[in-house]
């Protein structure tokens, strides 16, 4: 075998394996084309960010009415239908001071933790979205979009309402 042919089998044997065990782990492989199997294995970390957008977009659209006023003025909001915002929701009613956290939100500290259990894939934050940051315990109201989704970011619903980020105090209640 000459070195050419040698240089071309060690390049596709990887690529066939690969091809192989992408193609044996997808649930409908019967779709699957050898060129949109490859592109999703050597995209695979943007791939599986892109296909969690629509389950959070979906979490985000099945939603519980609350009433939320911010700095005295009511704004239209909603609540996901996910664990830690039926947990939130058993909290309120709710009167929060918010302060700035890193030019893109608004937080405030939570009277106690929420549960974290059967979270939605992660989501990148959108202005108006009301998040559950688990490691520190705190409530975000997002006035900016944030940067990426993290695992240890919830979102639990969202705000229609302009002017968020000079927010000091928002008001949370169970709508009637």
């Amino acid at each position: 075998m000459n070195s050419a042919a040698r240089r071309a089998l060690v390049r596709a044997v990887p690529a066939a394996a690969l091809l192989l065990a992408v193609t044996a782990c997808t649930s409908d492989s019967s779709g699957a084309t050898p060129a949109s199997a490859s592109s999703s294995a050597s995209s695979g970390r943007q791939q599986a960010s892109t296909s969690a957008a629509p389950s959070a977009s979906a979490e985000r659209n099945t939603a519980m009415a609350i009433r939320v006023t911010i700095d005295g003025r009511p704004v239209d909001a909603t609540l996901n239908d996910s664990p830690a915002a039926r947990d939130f929701a058993d909290l309120l009613p709710l009167t929060l001071d918010l302060k700035d956290f890193h030019q893109t939100e608004r937080i405030a500290d939570l009277p106690r933790r929420l549960t974290t259990s059967g979270a939605p894939d992660p989501a990148v934050p959108r202005a108006g979205d009301l998040a559950y940051y688990a490691p520190w315990g705190n409530l975000a109201l997002y006035y900016r979009d944030g940067d990426s989704a993290s695992a240890d970011l919830l979102i639990l619903g969202h705000v229609d309402a302009d002017g968020l980020g000079t927010a000091d105090r928002i008001t949370i209640e169970a709508a009637s």
